[in-house]
């Protein structure tokens, strides 16, 4: 057989460890032919296909680089675009003038949507699902999420010090789209005082009666995060634009930390964290991670076993059919999660009344 391998969306750690076990196994076990499409599905829009035969000596030393070794995308989307059709078509056009069996496509809410659509036109493809911001539905974790949130961790546990030294408040802004998942985690394992998700509208004298009972506490700093898609009850998420034009979330870290300043008068600093989080090498559990699905994966290729996209489900791989992905929907963080049930009881606010406080 001759397989594709493709990678899509923001790049996060752990693509590569994937793309290492998929070719040692499609060449070594198994003899088959291994490609990468480069930049995601539009390399195959390309002609001719933009396609590169992958090796076994290519792949030999990339579980310790971060990123994808065969690029991505995650803007302009011809696929959601008036040219859909013809995307798909190039799409479809290209596979086959390529004279590929099967596709195996790494990526999250987006890019599996899209392969979703060419499932349903008849494209081989199966499905292994990657995104930092864990929003993906069907999957109880996503390869990424596990160092993204390790680093926003560290860089909670980092202002902590810098916070003490100066009686600060500081505020740190964190990825995670519409699911407040990387905050609630990286937040909670930091020691944040303060965590503010999308899924819980924060009412902001919540957040000052927090800060200011720690400092009558003696505490005279506190450290929050804020998921750049959490906003204040009653308002609705910001978004702004980059230098591109192109419509982000973002924007809360700084609307927070002014608010914070006027109605504390204490010092009020803000981070945000940005690409930092989707960058560098893997930790264990996304290696794991990675190596877990594309090994299913390729289980699912030698039975000929296309149109699923993988997940995991109380440690276990499951598969799903691609007909089953509702496209657009994401996935919020529930709020019966074990982990904001440990916040609050730790006292952490997480922008509505605590029933107790710990400082």
């Amino acid at each position: 057989m001759k397989i594709a391998i493709c990678t899509g969306g923001g790049d996060c750690p752990g693509l590569n460890v994937a793309i290492q076990v998929l070719v040692k196994q499609l060449r070594g076990k198994l003899n088959f032919e291994a490609y990468g499409i480069r930049g995601s599905f539009n390399g195959l829009m390309e002609q001719p296909p933009n396609l590169e035969p992958l090796e076994i000596s290519d792949v030999t030393d990339i579980h310790m680089k971060g990123g994808t070794i065969l690029g991505s995308s995650s803007s302009n989307n011809p696929y959601t675009s008036e040219a859909k059709e013809l995307a798909i078509t190039k799409t479809l056009n290209g596979f086959r003038k390529s004279n590929l069996d099967g596709v195996i496509v790494i990526g999250g809410e987006g890019t599996q949507g899209i392969a979703a659509l060419l499932s349903e036109r008849g494209l081989p493809v199966i499905g292994i699902p990657k995104t930092i911001d864990n929003d993906l539905p069907g999957t109880d974790i996503t390869i990424g999420f596990s160092t993204a949130s390790e680093t926003i961790q560290k860089a909670t546990e980092k202002l902590h010090s810098t916070a003490e030294s100066h009686d600060r408040v500081m505020v740190l802004e964190v990825m995670g789209r519409n699911n407040g998942s990387l905050a609630l985690e990286g937040g909670l394992a930091g020691n944040a005082h303060v965590i503010l998700l999308p899924e819980i509208p924060f009412k902001i004298e919540f957040v000052i009666d927090k800060i200011m009972a720690r400092k009558k506490a003696g505490r005279k700093f506190s450290v929050i995060v804020v998921a750049e898609g959490a906003f204040e009850f009653g308002d609705e998420p910001l978004y702004q634009k980059t230098p591109d034009q192109k419509v982000v979330l973002g924007g809360i870290g700084k609307q927070l930390a002014d608010k914070v300043q006027k109605l504390t008068k204490m010092e009020t600093r803000v981070t945000v964290l940005g690409h930092l989080q989707r960058g560098g090498v893997p930790n264990l559990n996304d290696k794991l991670l990675a190596a877990k699905f594309a090994d299913h994966a390729v289980n699912l290729l030698t039975k000929k076993n296309f149109g699923k996209y993988l997940g995991i489900c109380k440690g276990e791989v499951v598969e799903h059919e691609y007909k089953e992905l509702v496209r657009g929907k994401g996935k919020p963080l529930s709020l019966n999660n074990e982990y904001v049930r440990v916040a609050e009881n730790s006292g952490i606010c997480l922008g509505r009344p605590l029933k107790f406080s710990i400082n």
